[in-house]
């Protein structure tokens, strides 16, 4: 039975991602309407054709490849730009020119995407990353306003007895040295107020006093049964912690030994916009190391090395881990679909970073590209030369196209990894 709930849960997880992906695809086909843009294709994934229909002048379907999905606008691409020079590039993009405006028609003349104005195209290219967005902050606001989310706080629930469990875990040998925390007497809980003399208001901020102040001393105060306790000097560890920012990594900081209490809070907006704005700079941090990340999986794919648990997934794994969550009998069904929530979510707030990128083929290439013409423009302007017209955004396409062939490899490797040798969070 648990193995029936995981794979419906899997399936249904999965049909949310393909959900999701056609909410970005309409933030960019509804502004494209309004703005008299003719839209040909509206597909979600990509390759062979599934099904399609077409009631218009858009065909709507399915592709096989779902790794993501995308709308057709016809005139991408300016159709005349006059060269100084020529080359191979500005060769290669005329010809990509010339494929694009083969089914343009007389009819069509108004109604290209190249022609709009640049608000216009910036609208309709930042309205699928913002609805991203969007979706991410509801998800999240409706997880940590109604089921709430768990939150550190700085009293203490357990000292760790020996150093050594920085970074492995068993009993302590006699070689092994005391904690920090266990030195200076800290008690389970103890709620520490004070660092070297410094109000202590977090365990965030605990975490960066700690982690900043590597091997020095260490001076803390605690509240213990109402009353405030100073306790022993000791020296904080530098030793190898975890990163926080990108979660699998280690660093070497300082070290206490103390683990925080956990409470269960129900936030509004504005702390949801915040913890959006923490997981954006890990969601970053690991798009900065993407490509090194699926090269790590695919080499411990044909080494049979264990996956590691903060590698990159495909949304066939998110989809797995969906089926692993709802399929845990530890968990209460609120648990159940916060934790799908969170995960959606997350992946909404990936999407949208990842598709911030200003390189194309990523709706951040074609923004870009329409803010370079805006800035070049403005300035002939007010330097009253003549009008340099539009940005050859088709001189971007082997870039467009490297880019695509690299994400549609990692694609293929998560996905072959996620089913050959999926995560395990359990």
């Amino acid at each position: 039975m648990i193995v029936v709930v995981e794979v419906l849960a899997g399936i249904v997880f999965f049909g949310l991602i393909i959900l999701s992906v056609l909410l970005h695809e309409c933030g960019h086909f509804i502004p494209a309407k309004i703005f008299g843009v003719k839209v040909t294709e509206f597909f979600a994934g990509f390759g062979p054709k599934i099904w399609s229909f077409t009631p218009g002048e858009t065909e709507y379907g399915f592709k096989w490849i779902p790794l993501g999905g995308y709308v057709r606008l016809i005139g991408m691409y300016p159709a005349k730009v006059h060269h100084r020079h020529s080359n191979r590039l500005t060769r290669f993009a005329d010809e990509a020119r010339v494929a694009e405006v083969e089914g343009i028609t007389d009819a069509d003349q108004g109604r290209l995407f190249s022609d709009k104005p640049v608000w216009q195209r910036l609208i309709i290219m930042s309205g699928g990353i913002l609805t991203n967005l969007l979706l991410a902050f509801l998800l999240f606001w409706a997880v940590f306003g109604i089921h709430g989310r768990a939150d550190q706080t700085t009293t203490v629930a357990a000292v760790t007895p020996c150093a050594h469990s920085a970074q492995t875990s068993g009993p302590c040998s006699k070689e092994d040295r005391r904690a920090p925390a266990a030195e200076a007497g800290v008690r389970a809980g103890d709620r520490i107020v004070s660092f070297n003399g410094r109000q202590v208001d977090s365990w965030s901020q605990l975490q960066e006093f700690i982690r900043g102040n590597g091997g020095g001393e260490v001076r803390l105060g605690v509240e213990r049964d109402g009353a405030f306790v100073s306790l022993t000097p000791t020296h904080t560890l530098l030793t190898k912690v975890p990163d926080l920012s990108t979660p699998g990594r280690t660093v070497e900081a300082g070290y206490l030994g103390v683990s925080p209490t956990m409470v269960i809070v129900h936030s509004g907006p504005g702390d949801t916009v915040s913890q959006m704005w923490t997981m954006s700079k890990q969601s970053l941090s690991a798009l900065a190391r993407l490509p090194v990340l699926t090269w790590n999986v695919a080499s411990d794919l044909v080494t049979g090395q264990a996956r590691d648990a903060n590698s990159p997934m495909s949304i066939v794994g998110a989809s797995r881990v969906a089926g692993d969550v709802a399929g845990d009998s530890q968990l209460t069904l609120g648990d159940k679909i916060a934790t799908g929530a969170s995960l959606l979510g997350g992946l909404n707030l990936f999407l949208f970073w990842f598709n911030v990128v200003p390189l194309p083929p990523m709706d951040g290439g074609h923004i870009a590209g329409a803010i370079y013409e805006a800035g070049k423009r403005g300035l002939f302007k007010l330097a009253r030369k003549p009008d340099p017209g539009p940005a050859d955004t088709a001189m971007m396409l082997p870039v467009a196209w490297t880019i695509g062939a690299l994400m549609l490899m990692m694609g293929l490797v998560l996905v072959v990894a996620d089913v050959v040798s999926p995560v395990k969070i359990f």
